[in-house]
């Protein structure tokens, strides 16, 4: 279980996250949606440490997140990564098995196995010797995909990572997602579309600032949670 207690975050004097507090069980997917500036990469940041706290408290199975991790995988929005810098897909995902193996010792052989694994789970295992910069948006996000899961780890934050990518794209995501549901891992997604990929969620977090709604589908999207957060109808949005 994860479990965040009263996360606030400011910036210049006012409050870009509010007090939100949440929990979330083992084998989920959660999708965080909200308007734009909502606070939803903030939120997911701050979580991890990379971003100082006014105030909050955030646990994984117990156990303080920012103690363990080694146990914890994410992959930013794609605006936030160099794309030229200098490295091919296979040394990107083997980025993820650093920590296990050192900086300066050769990767074991289980390491070498879990990259290729992950790469030939996201079909990129054909362009692991490509430049990054030279593939696709799609195909950019598949790698970091691959990069989480060559990590191993029991926790996966995921911020937009359906924007700028193809519909292939789309449903490899997808079906890694609910694969590491059934292993019973834990996923937090940060999604900007509220169309039919809402469904694939369990929960979803309806976030502007402070948490506005958790639960179904059907127990956020009411029409005061939406008018709240976005500050118009659901039926103006359908449109």
């Amino acid at each position: 279980m994860i479990e965040v207690e009263n996360l606030s975050v400011r910036y210049r004097g006012s409050y870009a996250l509010q007090g939100v507090s949440f929990n979330l069980d083992s084998g989920q997917i959660a999708g965080v949606i909200g308007p734009n500036g909502a606070g939803k990469s903030t939120m997911v940041k701050a979580m991890l440490g990379l971003i100082p706290v006014v105030s909050g408290v955030v646990k994984f199975n117990g156990q303080l997140l920012q103690r363990i991790l080694s146990k914890t995988a994410y992959v930013p929005q794609r605006a936030n990564i160099d794309w030229d810098y200098p490295t091919t897909v296979w040394d990107v995902v083997m980025m993820a098995r650093t920590v296990k193996t050192g900086l300066f010792r050769q990767p074991s052989r289980m390491s070498i196995e879990l990259a290729a694994a992950a790469l030939e789970k996201v079909g990129m295992a054909e362009l692991k010797g490509r430049q990054i910069g030279e593939l696709s948006g799609g195909q950019q996000q598949r790698v970091f995909i691959a990069r989480a899961l060559a990590k191993q780890a029991d926790l996966f934050l995921f911020d937009e990572p359906f924007t700028g990518v193809d519909k292939k794209t789309e449903n490899v995501i997808f079906q890694v997602f609910q694969e590491l549901k059934s292993e019973g891992k834990t996923l937090l997604v940060i999604n900007h579309d509220l169309g039919e990929t809402l469904n694939y969620y369990d929960k979803l977090l309806l976030l502007n600032k402070e948490l506005i709604a958790l639960g179904s589908k059907n127990e956020v999207f009411t029409p005061s949670n939406i008018q709240q957060a976005y500050g118009m109808s659901l039926g103006f949005m359908g449109k």
